[in-house]
């Protein structure tokens, strides 16, 4: 049987081979050879010269098309001709000019964000929340001190240049024994957090393993308990706990806030956001996704100095015990109210109806589509905040989700001061 080489070591005999080129050349101009040479043939100097310079040429291109190669056959599983190496050169050199953006979040709606957005720029900071305290997260949580890594891990993994197999591996989860519930790219967060010793240089390295476009940063680096005081004066501890025990209650949440107050947003993330040609928030779960990253010390302060537009993405559907019967304007003015009046300039809304059949599967659990109400539109206008309403829906497998291309289509946009029409 015969082994087939490993890329790396195709590589490497390509830029040994341009070493050899570059010793023939540097014998063929060299004066110390002319001695040894002056009885022969002058020509030889410049056979030496000439057969350096291809040697050279080759080895660049071909370790080029084979560091190429690789990359294609991680996503296209097939070798790269020579339209594709000038397609991923392009590619990468468009998306090295797109607007810096500062996405601020967490949870699915997130990641299916910024899976649409690396298609149009790699200037991406993500800023991930890390309140969660359920599923496998919360046990690692628990068990080993660690924050958790759930969205940072959903985050990563969204913005990963990585095979499809590494990517179904990553999202594995273990169906029996001790590990049951358990996430493999949990796991694998935690280990690097036991070798690195820290959690920022552990999702650091994770990123550089996955060749991450962008940055993926927790939201602090605290381990914070999140709590909400609800309208009939109760106060629920723990993210998992809040949507569990206020749709019990059925009451309404009237704040949000975390334990110990004083916590500190990464200087990355501060940077990132000074930096930044558009500030987003959102989409995801409004008071255990998106604004438990305000409630960092001063990041709202960050996020008003920019000269940045600052966008909220309002979601598709309602969340059980947590923005029931919720319009377009109760989720903006929640998050005004956790942070300042004058924080956003623009929110984008659905406006697209959702098949009954599918509306159904959410009904039963008591979600319904986040509506634009009569006077919201006018009410936003008063504050100085711009609707944007478009067709946003994307129904995979009967789950709704926002159609990430277009979404991403509406922020580069904004970030480039383009005057966008509605519906």
């Amino acid at each position: 049987m015969i082994k087939k080489h490993r890329p790396k070591l195709i590589v490497t005999g390509w830029i040994l081979l341009g070493v050899l080129g570059v010793f023939l050349l540097s014998i063929g101009i060299s004066s110390f050879m002319y001695d040894i040479v002056i009885n022969y043939r002058t020509s030889i100097k410049v056979l030496f010269s000439i057969v350096g310079i291809c040697l050279i040429i080759f080895s660049i291109k071909k370790s080029f098309y084979c560091i190429f190669r690789g990359v294609g056959k991680s996503s296209t599983n097939r070798e790269l001709n020579k339209e594709d190496i000038n397609h991923i050169i392009y590619k990468e050199k468009v998306l090295s000019k797109g607007p810096k953006v500062v996405v601020i979040g967490g949870g699915t709606g997130l990641s299916v964000l910024l899976r649409g957005l690396k298609e149009y720029t790699s200037n991406i900071t993500a800023i991930v929340t890390v309140a969660d305290d359920g599923g496998g997260s919360g046990i690692l949580r628990e068990d080993l001190g660690m924050l958790p890594p759930g969205d940072i891990r959903a985050c990563i993994l969204a913005l990963a240049n990585t095979e499809p197999n590494m990517e179904k591996l990553l999202q594995y989860r273990f169906s029996e024994g001790i590990l049951k519930g358990q996430n493999f790219g949990n796991l694998f967060l935690a280990a690097m957090n036991e070798i690195y010793g820290s959690f920022e240089m552990a999702v650091k390295e994770t990123s550089n393993v996955l060749a991450v476009t962008g940055k993926v940063l927790p939201m602090t680096l605290e381990n914070v308990t999140l709590y909400a005081e609800l309208e009939n004066g109760e106060t629920i501890e723990g993210e998992s706990e809040i949507p569990l025990r206020n749709k019990e209650m059925s009451s309404k949440i009237h704040r949000i806030y975390m334990e110990p107050k004083i916590s500190y947003p990464l200087i990355e993330a501060v940077e990132a956001i000074e930096e930044a040609d558009l500030i987003v928030l959102g989409p995801g779960s409004l008071y255990t996704s998106v604004i438990p990253n305000l409630l960092v010390n001063n990041i709202v302060d960050k996020i008003y100095e920019s000269k940045a537009p600052k966008v909220y993405i309002s979601n598709v559907m309602t969340q059980p015990g947590e923005t029931d019967k919720y319009t377009v304007l109760d989720h903006v003015e929640a998050i005004l109210n956790h942070s300042r009046e004058d924080l956003l300039d623009y929110v984008v809304v659905n406006t697209e109806e959702i098949p009954k059949e599918v509306l159904k599967r959410y009904t039963v659990d008591g979600s319904e589509p986040v509506a634009l109400g009569d006077e919201d539109e006018n009410i936003l206008e008063s504050k100085g905040i711009e609707l944007i309403k478009k067709n946003l829906i994307d129904i995979k497998k009967d789950y709704i989700r926002h159609d990430s291309m277009i979404l991403s289509q509406i922020l580069i946009e904004v970030a480039k001061r383009k005057p966008i029409k509605s519906n």
